[in-house]
Parts: structure tokens; C-alpha cells; sequence
């Protein structure tokens, strides 16, 4: 059986879907990298919601799919930007998925870190957003698990400068119950957080954030570095304090970020790990036996993948992941919450299954196929 794609210049091509998936493989947690994978939600596709009403999510699925991250050895980062916070998935919707997810966590005996923010609110003083901050501490560490430090939509339009920055984060931190990751979180994914740490220049603003690390190390596991810059991220991850780990938020970069070099290398907190889970873990675990060729050799060819579905406007990439997880058969629809599964063009969505099927994503190939079958048929494209 053959598929008729889509191209970006409307033309049709024609595509022979792979007959065989990746062998899945499970195991423990990888012992020489910390690996989360932020987790999409799922949207409960029979609830009568607008775009813009909270969030109607189906919670067995949402928990089925982090039981499926935790089962190949994967951490949870959950309620972070892949979990649609802040374009679908309000506060209030977040914090039932942080104790849900925490819950499950404890019962399955799986990893997780929650994001905390301030996306209660959309503007505010300094310290009405200081108190939306913890508010969502409180919330993260009344559930049982590690908070994410998120950066502040809010806060960026607020702080007059790094002076701001440096006074909030010192005062979360000094209060935090245990170590937190903090996020910095680039404007490509969020434009509204253009100029974090007070200052446009990123050199400037890394010696801010740096400076914040640096006098609380004793309150920071790690930092998460979104900005796609794998320069940047290495220049930074060796100017950390001895024992704050640098984790890798670098969907464009990470094999070579994760793989490090003799000087270090970065753990991970990424959305692309979302789809790729299980070929991750089984790429990551390649390096507990010091083999960087294998693992390599495993996780290079989905570079071209993770690009495509991160491609500007980079915070749309959520579509493409949502899309996987249907294909997979995860979810039994593609639904989203905010109607974000609109964000993408068909010849992008069908560019991601051709990307996807060829890295043997599927576990069954067949159900892939048929399910991209009926979605292009929906655009009116004919079998």
C-alpha cells in the first residue's frame, strides 16, 4: 500500500510506508544521564468547549501516555510548555495535572518534575507575581514532586531590569523545600519572553542568569536551557557551580549536547522526547556502557525529525507531537486542547508521518497508515 502526500509546493507524491517498527525495548532509568521527556496532554474530544474555554482533558489517556514514558525508563517533566501551558492548558488545569500525574508517579514508582509559573495571572507587580510563583510552588511540592522554575510571561513584562530578576529568583529559591530546576525558556518558543533576566542581549542575560545559580547552588539541581543555541548551552553548562547539572531543552542539537565532550555533557528535559520515548531511552542507555558511537548512531538520524516539527513558529510544535502520539496510537483521535491541532499545514503534518514512520516510531505501521489515510482524505486528498 502506498500514501499520496502532500508537498509544500501542493504537488502530490507518492510515499511506501515502512512495514516494520523499532523493536520496542523497555528497562530501568539510564544511569549515566537524567532523561525527562515533557509530555503533551490529551484533549477529551466529546467535551462541547470553545478555543478559548479551560481545557477539557481526558485524564485516563493524559495518564496512560506518562505510564508509557515511565515504562521505557523515562523521567516526566510534566506541565511544561509541551503540555500546552499557557496556549490551551490554564493554571487551574495545570495544577489537576500535577497532582494527577504526581499521584500516578508515586504509584508506578516513576520520576517526575512539575512546572511552576505564573500563568494564573497576565500581568502584576513584582510581588502579585511573586505570590502567583508560589502559589504554584505550594501546589508542586504539596503533590510530592521537584518543581521546574518557569519562566514568567508576567515577569518579563514587569522587571525593570536584571536587579528584578535576581531579587524574585532569590527569594523563590531561598524558600523552595528542595533543589528546583530553573528554566530559561527562549523567545522562539515564547515571544513574550523576549529580554529574560532584564536584558535583549543574550550574553548579558546568561551572566544574569548565571548569577542567579550562582548564589543559590545549594537550591538548583540543574538548569534547562531552551534557546537552540548549542554554543550558548555548552558555554554555559561549563560555567555551572560544581553539582547544578545542565539539562538540555535543545530539540535542534541534543544527540552531540547529551553525547557531551571531554570537558562535560548536558542531561535532558526535551519535548521531542515526547514522540521519540522509547528510541531515546534505548539511545541514552547506549552510554551507561560508554558507547557514544551507538548512541549516535541511534539518535542522529531523528535530528531531521525534531527539526521539522520545531520549525518557526517553533511554539506550534506541540501540533506535530500531538499528531505522533495519534499516529502511535496513544490517543484515539487528534484533538487538542485550544484547537491547537489547526496550527499546522497538512503538507507539515504529512512531512512529520513520512519522518516519523521512517525512524520506525509505529508500533503498528498499519494503524499509522490508515489513520494518516483518513486524515488526508478529511483535506479532501484521495487514496
Amino acid at each position: 500500500m502506498t500514501l499520496r502526500l502532500p508537498s509544500a509546493d501542493g504537488t502530490l507524491r507518492t510515499y511506501e510506508p515502512r512495514p516494520d517498527p523499532l523493536a520496542p525495548a523497555t528497562g530501568a532509568p539510564p544511569a549515566s544521564r537524567t532523561v525527562l521527556a515533557a509530555a503533551h496532554v490529551v484533549a477529551d474530544p466529546f467535551a462541547d468547549v470553545s478555543p478559548d474555554a479551560p481545557a477539557a482533558v481526558d485524564w485516563d489517556a493524559t495518564l496512560a501516555f506518562r505510564r508509557h514514558l515511565w515504562s521505557h525508563g523515562l523521567g516526566v517533566a510534566e506541565a511544561m510548555d509541551t503540555a500546552q501551558r499557557g496556549m490551551g492548558l490554564d493554571w487551574a488545569g495545570a495544577a489537576e495535572l500535577i497532582r494527577r500525574s504526581a499521584a500516578e508517579a508515586r504509584a508506578v514508582g516513576g520520576r517526575i518534575v512539575c512546572g511552576a509559573g505564573t500563568d494564573q495571572i497576565t500581568g502584576g507587580t513584582l510581588p502579585e507575581i511573586r505570590a502567583a510563583y508560589e502559589e504554584q510552588l505550594a501546589v508542586t511540592e504539596a503533590a510530592g514532586a521537584r518543581a521546574v522554575l518557569m519562566a514568567s510571561r508576567a515577569l518579563a513584562a514587569a522587571a525593570r531590569g536584571p536587579e528584578d530578576y535576581l531579587e524574585l529568583y532569590g527569594h523563590l529559591l531561598r524558600q523552595c523545600a528542595e533543589p528546583v530546576i530553573l528554566h530559561w525558556l527562549g523567545p522562539m518558543f515564547d515571544p513574550a519572553l523576549t529580554g529574560y533576566w532584564g536584558h535583549a542581549d543574550l550574553d548579558a542575560a546568561t551572566e544574569v542568569f548565571l548569577e542567579v545559580v550562582a548564589a543559590h547552588p545549594d537550591k538548583v539541581d540543574g538548569v534547562k536551557i531552551s534557546l537552540l543555541d548549542a554554543r550558548r548551552e555548552i558555554g554555559l553548562r561549563r560555567a555551572l557551580p560544581r553539582g547544578v547539572r545542565c539539562y538540555t531543552g535543545d530539540d535542534f542539537h541534543y544527540p552531540e549536547l547529551i553525547a557531551g565532550d571531554e570537558v562535560g555533557f548536558s542531561h535532558a528535559l526535551l519535548g521531542v522526547f515526547d514522540p521519540l520515548g522509547p528510541l531515546a531511552a534505548r539511545a541514552v542507555r547506549t552510554l551507561d556502557r560508554g558507547d557514544t558511537a551507538d548512541f549516535r548512531e541511534l539518535l542522529d538520524p531523528t535530528v531531521e525529525l525534531s527539526r521539522h516539527l520545531f520549525q518557526a513558529p517553533t511554539r506550534f510544535y506541540k501540533t506535530g507531537v500531538v499528531l505522533l502520539a495519534w499516529l502511535a496510537g496513544h490517543q484515539s483521535h487528534f484533538t487538542m486542547v485550544g484547537g491547537l491541532q489547526s496550527a499546522r499545514s497538512l503538507p507539515h503534518l504529512a512531512r512529520a508521518y513520512e519522518l516519523a514512520d521512517g525512524l520506525g516510531l509505529f508500533p503498528d505501521p498499519k494503524t499509522a497508515e490508515e489513520r494518516m489515510r483518513n486524515l488526508l482524505a478529511l483535506y479532501g486528498v484521495a487514496s
